[in-house]
């Protein structure tokens, strides 16, 4: 069994990995872009609020991907 210690060094270094990984960092950046066009373009209608919420759940869920790494 892991020591505590080892666990969070375990989940440090993954969280890491995850964080450099290219597949990580392209969607993190697409998801940022999509974010800064939806406020940059305004929120006048609907439609434009719509793709604000779905850029920042998108932002969102890339976070709770690295937070929710669990090592075994």
């Amino acid at each position: 069994m892991l020591e505590e210690h080892d666990v969070q060094d375990a989940k440090r270094k993954a969280r890491l990995a995850k964080l450099t990984s290219i597949e990580w960092l392209g969607q993190m950046v697409a998801s940022l872009c999509w974010v800064v066009s939806a406020l940059l373009i305004g929120l006048t209608s609907t439609a434009d609020w719509l793709q604000l919420c779905a850029a920042s759940a998108w932002t969102v869920a890339n976070i709770a991907a690295i937070v929710a790494i669990k090592v075994d």
